[in-house]
């Protein structure tokens, strides 16, 4: 449709609705409460909006226009848009919904209302909002110490996106900072422990050999913040040997072994094994005896 006609339609469009207002009422007259005229109505792009307009008496007419645009003139429509229509409950609500709203419905809705006394309108201005997007990043780059370089991050969104920086130090990868074993007899509730230190917070996974272990009857994995910790209720001989708990982040990943050993075995609490230092000393005495140091 041409420009001309567009603004024929439009002219048209304002005199048949100016029209209406002197036509005779064929019902009884209702009065109408409206939202204020101050009322925003926010909402997400792709969402639904319904903007409302309530009945608590009676009128004559009522109509939705935006701009100068008639949508409804009672419950005849006039938009050919198939996302708009009307919500009413009975003669009591006279509202408009819009579904999938996107960024070119913003604006202002008016509710019209023909009184036996007076002609009464409500404005109610929407606001689309749209999430925040980032469209363009620049590539990863080398350069030499002291030189200039510049990085460029473009997003969009509504309101306009803000956009911070911030430096990965390489302190902020995964770092399993401290482990505890445990040495615990049969019949006892035993604990591992695993601390990690990290940006962003690390997510943790259990092994035992290449299973990975999750909550059941007889264990219990518990995260709290960086640290984790593997829970047995019940130890049995079954449980005791190696365990690897393993932190991760999208910069890395880093693992520890960790022991649930029997008490008397000899694993220290770091993990490592006490009997094969003392294999060590008794083998040192002997070779000492053998050559009579």
């Amino acid at each position: 449709m041409g420009v001309g006609r567009r603004s024929c339609w439009r002219q048209l469009q304002a005199w048949c609705f100016r029209l209406l207002w002197f036509i005779p009422a064929a019902f009884p007259v209702r009065v109408v409460e409206t939202q204020r005229a101050t009322d925003n109505i926010t909402i997400r792009q792709g969402d639904t909006a319904i903007i409302r307009c309530y009945v608590d008496e009676k009128v004559s007419k009522v109509a939705w226009l935006n701009r100068s645009n008639i949508i409804f003139a009672g419950q005849d429509k006039w938009s050919l848009d198939p996302r708009v229509d009307l919500v009413m409950k009975g003669q009591l609500e006279y509202s408009l919904r819009i579904q999938k709203v996107d960024v070119y419905d913003e604006g202002s809705y008016t509710c019209s209302i023909q009184t036996k006394q007076q002609p009464k309108t409500s404005q109610v201005y929407l606001i689309v909002q749209v999430p925040a997007n980032i469209y363009m990043v620049s590539e990863d780059v080398i350069v030499n110490e002291g030189s200039n370089v510049t990085l460029s991050c473009l997003a969009s969104g509504r309101p306009d996106p803000i956009i911070t920086w911030r430096l990965l130090n390489p302190s902020d990868t995964p770092t399993i900072k401290k482990t505890q074993s445990s040495e615990t007899p049969v019949g006892r509730m035993g604990m591992l422990q695993c601390e990690a230190v990290a940006m962003p917070t690390p997510e943790f996974e259990w092994y035992r050999d290449e299973n990975r272990l999750s909550s059941n009857q007889g264990i219990n994995i518990q995260i709290l913040g960086m640290t984790t910790n593997l829970m047995f209720a019940n130890v049995t001989e079954d449980d005791y040997g190696n365990y690897t708990c393993v932190a991760s982040n999208r910069l890395g990943a880093q693992s520890a072994s960790l022991y649930l050993y029997r008490p008397g075995t000899g694993w220290d609490i770091s993990g490592s094994a006490c009997v094969c230092e003392s294999l060590w000393l008794l083998l040192a005495s002997l070779t000492c005896l053998f050559f009579k140091c």
